[in-house]
């Protein structure tokens, strides 16, 4: 997998939310990743969120579109306490 991001937005992910792109990007790894499409936050791109646990262990949603073979993050934070459930039992 390939991914990429904007700098800027990274930055400004990690100062709202405290999960860096690098770490996102660790949750598609995870054999149990689960995907939904986001039809509320774009009508130009077609978007995506990923729940996953990352390689520290944390759960994090990914929201991300495909360029091409590109995985584009568009950001990233902590899962909520529903979420994580609703996980769990996608298991």
């Amino acid at each position: 997998m390939h991914f990429e991001w904007d700098d800027n937005k990274a930055e400004s992910n990690f100062i709202k939310h405290g999960i860096s792109f690098e770490e996102a990007v660790t949750v598609f790894a995870d054999p149990y990743l689960q995907f939904t499409e986001d039809t509320k936050h774009s009508e130009v791109e077609e978007r995506e969120w990923a729940i996953g646990e990352a390689e520290n262990g944390s759960m994090i949603v990914v929201v991300f579109t495909m360029r091409g073979d590109q995985i584009r993050i568009i950001s990233a934070r902590k899962a909520t306490k529903r979420e994580c459930r609703r996980y769990e039992e996608g298991i």
